[in-house]
């Protein structure tokens, strides 16, 4: 089994800056795992949110996670500045996967990249939607499919 290679810089299509806390650090004294999906999602929600195609309070159709992953190249800590390449890999009618590369500081070559898989969904019946089209635009914009 071949071991995967980082992603670099290149390879994303929007940025996001985020930094690391104090209480990000484990006692090992590098950033607990579940702390790079805490990125993943502040990343792409931020995006979605900036690009106002994702009302947190009122929209009517919400993204769920239905699938998720990680991949771990380097170390990442406080007080870090991470950099979150975002790119979308798969566009269905009612579902996205997202990909995200996390940058340490300046480092060109991701220390951590992973995924997760929205289903667009009703907000109240919680049941798969199609995606909007101002959604749809928005995603194209960085898709790599």
């Amino acid at each position: 089994m071949t071991r995967p290679v980082p992603s670099e810089r290149s390879a994303y299509r929007t940025f996001r800056t985020l930094t690391t806390r104090w209480m990000d650090n484990d006692i090992y004294g590098h950033m607990n795992n579940v702390v790079h999906y805490s990125l993943f999602d502040a990343a792409v929600n931020g995006w979605l949110i900036e690009n106002k195609v994702l009302d947190i309070h009122g929209g009517d159709q919400i993204g769920l996670v239905v699938e998720t992953g990680c991949r771990y190249f380097g170390e990442l800590a406080f007080p870090d500045v991470v950099t979150a390449g975002i790119r979308v890999a798969q566009i269905g009618s009612s579902s996205v996967r997202y990909e995200v590369g996390l940058f340490r500081n300046e480092e060109d070559v991701a220390a951590a990249e992973g995924f997760f898989v929205h289903v667009y969904v009703d907000r109240q019946t919680r049941r798969p939607k199609p995606l909007n089209s101002p959604l749809r635009a928005a995603l194209d914009t960085i898709s790599v499919a």
